[in-house]
């Protein structure tokens, strides 16, 4: 293997949506960082069956107001 190639290699914090935690090994930011997720298996609809709309942001809002004209018929 080439010598300073490859990425630090380290132990970070997560924090999953019920505000449970846990440590891994990540290559993301530095030691002893924490990644706060905003959609786990806890919370994402493939693995809990249920439909759940998550705006972050306003997102649906803006894209409602977007495309709002399509489909509209002019008659």
């Amino acid at each position: 293997m080439k010598p300073n190639i490859h990425p630090d290699y380290h132990e970070i914090n997560i924090i999953m949506t019920d505000g449970t935690e846990y440590k891994t090994r990540s290559c993301m930011g530095s030691a002893g960082d924490t990644l706060r997720l905003d959609i786990d298996p806890k919370s994402h609809p493939a693995w809990t069956g249920q439909q759940r709309i998550i705006d972050t942001g306003g997102q649906i809002a803006k894209f409602n107001k977007k495309f709002a004209s399509i489909g509209v018929r002019k008659g």
